[in-house]
């Protein structure tokens, strides 16, 4: 039995992957309604995360941010108090290395392993099988979970010890932010020198700058619907300030990084907080 905490824009799609494989399914997440399409499926429901650790060899959790992530492990009713002796817990939100280290060491301590394995990738690659893993943890828990890590994703990236994993994962979402941050503001730079935007789009397009990411984030940017989110600007700040808070922990500046957050930061203050990251463009371009 598999377990899968966390249905979410993409726990949705990743849970839905593994049901689609043939494995048996129990799922759980804090706001019920979202499980529904899953158990039409055949997918069992659980009352608790402890319910899903009683009755899962295999749990997954793709929790929003670190402190759903104690709020389901910890407790008379969280993961750990549920979990069978010698399972594996696969954690697959974005969290810091530090929190990460803690949770392999509690996991350790009431006998249960553990892997820290956040995806990069959206909902497109979620959707399709195609994330990519960094994972942090012991090999041999790896191979166990590497079928099951297969059928969502297309590459497998073991970084190291516990917290490896989610430190990659950190620097990914680094260059992220400031991947399209970038690409954004010279977009509205041409468009303020009078160039016409597709225009502009398929020149960077064509030179050596353009990462995947912008591919996909074309047409929002064409059609500026922004609401309708892939990654939402409270998802990219949050990333962007545990890489913050982690190099500060280890004597390392991001001044790059820091400007770029407080950008995000700002279009959070403005209400858009749930909307795509991309909508930094429209905070960026001449009004």
């Amino acid at each position: 039995m598999i377990g899968f905490i966390g249905i979410g824009i993409m726990g949705s799609r990743m849970s839905g992957r593994l049901l689609d494989a043939g494995h048996e399914l129990i799922v759980y997440n804090r706001t019920q309604s979202k499980t529904a399409a899953l158990i039409k499926k055949g997918a069992l429901s659980a009352d608790s995360p402890k319910d899903v650790g009683a009755r899962a060899n295999i749990v997954f959790t793709m929790l929003a941010d670190p402190q759903a992530v104690d709020a389901v492990a910890y407790g008379n009713n969280g993961l750990l108090a549920g979990m069978k002796q010698g399972a594996l817990w696969i954690d697959s939100s974005t969290i810091s290395p530090t929190q990460s280290v803690k949770l392999a060491n509690d996991a350790k301590h009431d006998g249960f392993r553990f892997l820290d394995a956040p995806v990069a990738g959206s909902t497109g690659p979620a959707e399709k099988g195609e994330l990519i893993f960094f994972v942090g943890g012991e090999s041999r828990d790896l191979e166990d979970a590497r079928p099951l890590l297969s059928i969502m994703g297309k590459e497998i990236h073991h970084k190291g010890q516990n917290g490896a994993g989610t430190a990659m994962k950190l620097v990914n979402n680094l260059m992220l932010g400031q991947t399209v941050a970038a690409f954004s503001e010279a977009l509205a730079f041409g468009e303020s020198l009078g160039l016409d935007k597709a225009d502009v789009i398929k020149s960077l397009f064509a030179g050596p700058t353009a990462a995947p990411i912008l591919h996909f984030k074309e047409s929002k940017l064409m059609k500026e619907d922004f609401e309708n989110a892939d990654f939402k600007v409270n998802s990219i700040y949050k990333d962007m300030e545990l890489a913050s808070e982690e190099a500060y922990k280890h004597g390392f500046a991001l001044p790059l990084s820091n400007s770029v957050k407080a950008m995000y930061g700002l279009c959070q203050q403005q209400g858009k907080g749930d909307y795509d990251f991309a909508t930094i463009y429209d905070f960026l371009k001449k009004k």
